[in-house]
């Protein structure tokens, strides 16, 4: 397990196993991320430029019509997902 000494200035070398793994570099900059436990996760920030193709394939709705249709879509697709099987055994006992 990789590990590191806190220096008197509060200063950590991150060893060069971790990272390599995690595409640290000179100038790179890192978040540290809170868990409930009390400690702490570790995460490289990425540029602008490193997201680069990250919504191949997304397709921009071409009108304000059209983006309300995929928003009011995927509501629908959220309730239904949400809906609880009690209610739909009542909806069919009703009928």
């Amino acid at each position: 397990m990789p590990r590191a000494k806190v220096t008197s200035k509060g200063q950590i070398t991150i060893p060069a196993e971790v990272r390599k793994a995690m595409g640290i570099e000179a100038g790179s900059t890192v978040n540290f991320w809170p868990n409930e436990d009390g400690s702490f996760r570790l995460q490289r920030t990425i540029s602008i430029m490193e997201m680069e193709g990250c919504l191949a394939g997304f397709v921009v709705p071409k009108s304000d019509e059209e983006m309300n249709a995929l928003i009011a879509q995927h509501a629908w697709e959220l309730d239904e997902a949400t809906k609880s099987s009690a209610e739909q055994t009542a909806e069919s006992e009703a009928a």
